[in-house]
C-alpha cells in the first residue's frame, strides 16, 4: 500500500485544489491510501466533510494569514509521522513541505503540480525555491498542460511530465436539464444565454468580457451573461457592469455550488482570461456541451482546439465582441460547436484518466526516489 499525502492550501473551490480533490476521489484504495492535509484550518466547505465519509484523512494545521513559519515543522512532523511513501503538493505549498522533503531526503517521494503557466503560479522568491527544489531537491514538477511545461522548462530550466487535467464527466452532463436552469435566471427561450466561470480577480480580465459585451449588446439584444464567481474584484466590476450600462444583460451569481445546473442552460462559455494554466471550467463547459469562446493563452487553445469553440487573442476587446455576435447570430454553428465540445471532453477529459497517470507516476516514484543535493545548490 502506496500512502499518499496531498498539501493545499485550503479545500474551497480553486482550480489546483479541486484537481488534488478528484485525484484524492478516485484513487484505487486497494494500492493507495490517500490523506490531505490543507495549510488553513476548517473553512466549512461541504468537500471537507464528504472527504471524511470517503475515508479520506484531513489534517488541518491552522495557518496565520502570511507567511507561518510554524508549518516547516508540523508538515515535517506529519510526513514523518504518517510514514508517507508520496507527497505531492499544490500551488504555493511546496514552499512549506521543501524542508521536510529534504530531512526525510530518501524516504519520500516528492511531487508538485504546477497549475498555471511558471511565471504566474508563484512570485518570484518561490519561483527560485521551486528551481532548486526541481533541479536539487529531487521534487518532480508535473504540467497540467503543454504550455504549462514549455514555461516551466523556461522559468525552471527542467520540464517534467505533462497530466492533463479531468473532471467527472457525469456531473456536467443533466439531461433535460435546460429548462428548469434558465427559468430560475429568468432567460427568455430567445435570449442567448453566456456563462462565465472564474474568481473575479485580475487574472480573469473580466474587464475584456465586460467591455466586449457592451459592444456587443449595440447590435443585438438578446444577450444575457451569467458571472459566477466571487473575489476581490466583484464591486468594481459591478460598478463597472453599470456604468456599461449592462444591467440588463449580465447578472453576478457569486460563489455558486450548482455550475452543473446553471452550465445546463448555457449557449455559450466564456472565458477572458488574461493568463491561464488548463482552466477547468472551460472543461466543465465543454462536458456540457457548450461551445466557449476564450483568449488563447496557456493551455486553453490544447482544449477547443478542433472546432469546440472561438479563440480570441488576449485583450482583444473587438474581437472577443465579435466572436460573441457571431455565435448570438449562428445557432447552427453553436449546436455544432457545442457538439464537438462534448465529443473533447468524453475522449480526454476524465478524472479516471487523470487519476491513473498520477497513479502510475506515484509508483514510478517510490521504486525511485531521488536524494537531493546540498542546500549551497540553493544559490545556482
Amino acid at each position: 500500500m502506496i500512502k499518499v499525502i496531498h498539501i493545499v492550501p485550503d479545500l474551497e473551490r480553486g482550480g489546483g485544489q479541486q484537481v488534488a480533490i478528484n485525484i484524492l476521489r478516485s484513487m484505487d484504495r486497494s494500492r493507495f491510501e490517500p490523506v490531505v492535509v490543507t495549510l488553513f484550518g476548517r473553512s466549512g466547505a461541504p468537500i471537507e466533510e464528504r472527504l471524511e465519509e470517503e475515508g479520506i484523512p484531513v489534517i488541518y494545521l491552522g495557518k496565520h494569514l502570511g507567511i507561518d513559519l510554524r508549518m516547516f515543522w508540523q508538515l515535517y512532523r506529519v510526513l514523518r509521522d504518517l510514514h508517507a511513501d508520496v507527497v505531492h503538493t499544490h500551488l504555493y505549498c511546496l514552499r512549506y513541505a521543501l524542508p521536510a522533503v529534504i530531512a526525510l531526503r530518501g524516504r519520500i517521494a516528492a511531487i508538485h503540480t504546477i497549475h498555471n503557466v511558471a511565471q504566474r503560479e508563484v512570485g518570484a522568491i518561490d519561483r527560485r525555491i521551486y528551481r532548486f527544489a526541481f533541479n536539487h531537491a529531487g521534487v518532480l514538477p508535473v504540467a497540467i498542460a503543454d504550455a504549462v511545461q514549455a514555461s516551466s522548462k523556461q522559468v525552471y530550466g527542467v520540464a517534467g511530465p505533462v497530466i492533463p487535467n479531468g473532471i467527472a464527466l457525469s456531473t456536467y452532463q443533466a439531461e433535460n436539464a435546460r429548462h428548469a436552469s434558465r427559468a430560475r435566471h429568468n432567460i427568455g427561450t430567445d435570449e442567448v444565454l453566456f456563462v462565465s466561470v472564474g474568481r473575479l480577480y485580475s487574472q480573469k480580465n473580466h474587464d475584456l468580457l465586460l467591455d466586449a459585451l457592451a459592444l456587443a449588446v449595440q447590435k443585438t439584444a438578446n444577450i444575457r451573461c451569467l458571472i459566477v464567481g466571487d473575489g476581490a474584484r466583484a464591486a468594481e466590476l459591478k460598478a463597472k457592469a453599470e456604468a456599461l450600462s449592462l444591467q440588463n444583460a449580465v447578472q453576478f451569481l457569486g460563489h455558486r455550488s450548482d455550475i452543473p445546473e446553471i452550465l445546463a442552460g448555457a449557449d455559450v462559455g466564456v472565458l477572458s482570461s488574461a493568463w491561464e494554466g488548463n482552466p477547468l471550467c472551460v472543461m466543465e463547459m465543454m462536458a456540457s456541451g457548450t461551445p466557449v469562446i476564450a483568449t488563447a493563452v496557456g493551455g486553453v487553445p490544447e482544449l477547443i482546439d478542433g472546432g469546440a469553440g472561438i479563440l480570441v487573442q488576449p485583450g482583444d476587446v473587438q474581437g472577443f465582441a465579435d466572436a460573441i455576435c457571431r455565435l448570438v447570430s449562428d445557432r447552427e454553428a453553436r449546436e455544432r460547436m457545442g457538439g464537438v465540445a462534448a465529443r473533447i471532453a468524453q475522449q480526454r477529459f476524465s478524472t479516471e484518466s487523470m487519476t491513473k497517470r498520477y497513479e502510475e507516476l506515484y509508483v514510478s516514484r517510490v521504486s525511485d526516489k531521488a536524494p537531493c543535493t546540498s542546500l549551497a545548490a540553493l544559490g545556482d
